[in-house]
């Protein structure tokens, strides 16, 4: 299985020193590391960040083929606060490499081959990469939008337009609760995932709640899956990992119940982690969900 990531890398800064970072970056690392063929395609700067950047991509064994090198913005920075390890906020600094990224010819016949394409909002921030993601989309089989809005870096249109562009939608609670009140439609879980399956004609929508689990609907049924109590260092890259593993089973047609759970132990063992991106395999996730059951 072929999977397109497009998007933000960057570089998360900590009290504890720099890591490498960005929605789409750790999804693709997570999917490699799941056994998966992910392709991430963004913008570094031709600097040492970016070079340290792409650096360490190849060692995660992703290909960087289709990460552009720019000469007049530089790699993407944020500033993380984890002073509240299960709630981490950013400052993301703008503009950078990654608002820039190109449309080409290359990187249209690989999401056209992709059994996936994966996106987020946040790389819809800036008009070269909106543009550039919009186009793409129309080439895309499978259409996966990660919503991650980070004020104030997303507007109620450009969201609006993903999600009407998109077959698998995966958003937080918080967003969940701002995106149903645009359109003024309760929150409830259930009503609000029929909704949106409903009015965006989505294949499934999946909404994470942190420590509690989360829910998937998929057509007429919904899912829900609770969280497994681990010991947290950081939430950063969790939702990622979530993610990832939840395209994993997605495309191996996995039941849907069994998917969703899966993924949520897998978000909770990244959790367990510092930064966004441990070396965890679909083995160890599996032990942890055989392990949390016997307690």
């Amino acid at each position: 299985m072929a999977i397109a990531c497009f998007g933000e890398m960057l570089w998360d800064v900590l009290p504890t020193g720099k890591q490498p970072g960005g929605a789409p970056l750790n999804v693709a690392v997570h999917l490699h590391n799941f056994g998966l063929d992910a392709h991430l395609i963004s913008r570094v700067g031709h600097d040492d960040l970016g070079s340290e950047l792409v650096a360490f991509v190849e060692s995660t064994g992703l290909d960087t083929h289709f990460v552009q090198r720019g000469e007049t913005h530089l790699t993407g920075v944020v500033k993380a606060n984890v002073s509240d390890s299960k709630e981490v906020t950013y400052q993301i600094v703008k503009p950078v490499a990654w608002d820039y990224i190109r449309y080409d010819a290359a990187l249209a016949e690989l999401v056209e081959t992709a059994d996936a394409f994966v996106f987020g909002s946040l790389a819809a921030r800036q008009a070269p990469s909106r543009e550039t993601l919009y186009r793409l989309l129309e080439h895309a089989r499978f259409k996966v939008f990660d919503v991650n809005m980070r004020p104030p870096h997303y507007t109620r249109e450009v969201v609006t337009y993903l999600l009407q562009h998109s077959d698998l939608v995966k958003m937080n609670h918080h967003e969940l609760t701002e995106i149903m009140g645009w359109f003024g439609v309760s929150s409830d879980e259930e009503t609000a995932l029929r909704w949106l399956t409903d009015r965006f004609q989505l294949q499934a929508v999946c909404v994470t709640k942190g420590a509690d689990g989360a829910a998937l609907r998929v057509g007429q049924q919904h899912y829900s899956s609770p969280g497994i109590a681990v010991q947290v260092q950081d939430t950063i890259g969790s939702g990622d990992a979530f993610l990832a593993a939840l395209l994993r089973g997605w495309l191996a047609e996995e039941p849907p119940e069994q998917n969703l759970a899966f993924a949520c132990v897998a978000g909770s063992l990244v959790a367990t982690y510092q930064g966004a991106t441990p070396a965890i395999t679909a083995a160890q996730v599996s032990a942890l969900a055989t392990s949390a059951s016997s307690l």
